[in-house]
């Protein structure tokens, strides 16, 4: 089978390894990729070289521009450099070993068939010859245009050596599949529980990179089926894991909490591509195991899980070294209210509730209802349909109040400086008090929204507390 990638920078290399009688060959994710017809703005390209990957490297950059900068990693003999939408690697091919308590390998230059071997799995161990005695050539020497056709997740090599040397290659395989739509080989994950736990010696932040990239595929759900089947899920993330599982008692039981999380997951997913309100379906429901409770009479109870489950979000963040920041925030804030429009389907939607609603969601609230929506995940079609309905009631209603009251972007129309100085008195709590009543009056539909109006219950407000405009 011969394919030539026909994007320039490809004839580039081939003329420059033909004029320094080098051979070179692109491998790797690219090959994968344009084999199967897939197409990414950005563009990773691996050029393996029978030599010195960094002078080639330069001898190419040279080749299209003496202003492209060349960066050099002589710890692994790579270079790379940027070219239009492309990110351009170079290696001298290689040969590596592995310690146990690494995943950082010892590297001496091999032949292509080592650089090969030492791929993850055979749909990334395939090379295109950009030589002119075989250009276009493919050379898999693993099976895995046959991988590729039948879509299997395989390792070229025994996968408990290739877990055990990589383990991060676990959460590839997982990724992969979750990416492609394709399954893992029943080896190679048979593989994958046997070697679960030596997912523990790589770091939090590969890790999470890798989770974050099965978040960001169409069926999220796919890995995290995978990830729970293989035992990586509760090593990486035990507070979803410990959501599986149905109990039974005096002839009642809940649904299953991890398998409801990730079809709400993928609900989301067919709305949003948004990772951070994804990490916020993924975590609704974290706190379900810690606060179920069963009450004779009326069945299996989740009290508060939406509080706890908001005050788990920062430790979960922290120990995935996920950001401590606005998008931890963000999602701390979406798990704390999630049940709060689902309440309001539940009984008369009043306008109170509505400003409440808008003012703790502010500009989130869309978020929230696409949220609260991928959480309807009944069997049921007729409850499924009246939720929609009233979640559609929910929507008019929030449109309505923001229209005639602004409360999403609440601001206090009157702030601590005009009341310290309407009743001369110094900062102090009763600022404080005067500042709340106003604002649970707005929220209540007492007073509208509006300075004139906040200023004169201001004053009916102080007057109550023995205050004196002066």
């Amino acid at each position: 089978m011969k394919i030539f990638p026909d994007d320039r920078i490809f004839e580039i290399v081939a003329r420059v390894a033909d004029r320094e009688n080098v051979e070179v060959y692109v491998i790797g994710g690219f090959v994968r990729d344009h084999i199967l017809g897939r197409v990414h703005p950005d563009k990773d390209i691996d050029i393996v070289v029978l030599g010195d990957g960094p002078a080639m490297a330069r001898a190419v950059a040279m080749e299209i521009s003496r202003d492209i900068r060349v960066t050099v990693f002589k710890t692994f003999g790579t270079a790379m450099f940027r070219y239009e939408n492309y990110d351009i690697e170079f290696v001298g091919a290689r040969k590596e070993s592995y310690s146990a308590d690494s995943r950082k390998p010892s590297v001496i230059p091999g032949t292509l068939e080592d650089d090969q071997n030492r791929r993850d799995f055979t749909i990334n161990a395939l090379a295109i010859s950009l030589n002119r005695n075989n250009p276009g050539e493919v050379l898999d020497p693993f099976g895995g245009l046959d991988d590729l056709h039948d879509g299997i997740i395989r390792t070229p090599l025994d996968p408990d050596t290739t877990f055990s040397d990589d383990p991060l290659r676990m959460m590839r395989a997982v990724r992969f599949a979750t990416q492609l739509g394709f399954a893992i080989d029943p080896e190679t994950l048979s593989s994958i529980s046997r070697n679960a736990e030596r997912i523990k010696i790589v770091s939090a932040e590969r890790i999470t990179t890798e989770l974050n990239k099965i978040m960001a595929t169409e069926t999220p759900s796919r890995g995290f089926t995978l990830l729970e089947e293989t035992g990586l899920l509760k090593i990486i993330l035990p507070e979803i894991d410990r959501l599986k599982g149905v109990e039974d008692k005096e002839g009642k039981g809940h649904k299953d909490n991890f398998h409801h999380t990730v079809k709400v997951l993928d609900n989301l997913a067919l709305k949003s591509d948004d990772l951070w309100l994804r990490w916020a379906a993924l975590l609704h429901d974290v706190a379900k195991p810690a606060t179920k409770k069963f009450v004779k009479g009326t069945g299996w109870t989740f009290h508060g899980h939406e509080f706890l489950g908001a005050k788990m979000v920062p430790e979960i963040f922290k120990r995935l070294k996920l950001p401590l920041n606005d998008r931890m925030k963000y999602v701390q804030k979406l798990v704390g209210l999630h049940l709060r429009p689902i309440s309001l389907v539940q009984e008369e939607v009043t306008d109170s509730a509505v400003r409440r609603l808008l003012f703790e969601a502010g500009e989130d609230i869309d978020d929230l209802m696409l949220l609260c929506e991928a959480d309807i995940t009944s069997g049921n079609r007729m409850k499924v349909q009246k939720h929609r309905d009233n979640f559609a009631l929910v929507r008019r209603k929030l449109k309505e109040i923001e229209e005639k009251d602004a409360v999403r972007t609440f601001q206090p129309p009157v702030h601590g400086d005009e009341i310290i100085a309407t009743f001369n008195i110094p900062p102090g709590p009763v600022v404080g008090v005067i500042k709340s009543a106003i604002k649970e009056a707005i929220l209540d539909g007492e007073i509208p929204n509006e300075h004139e109006a906040a200023r004169e219950f201001m004053i009916r407000k102080g007057r109550e507390l023995g205050l004196s405009p002066v």
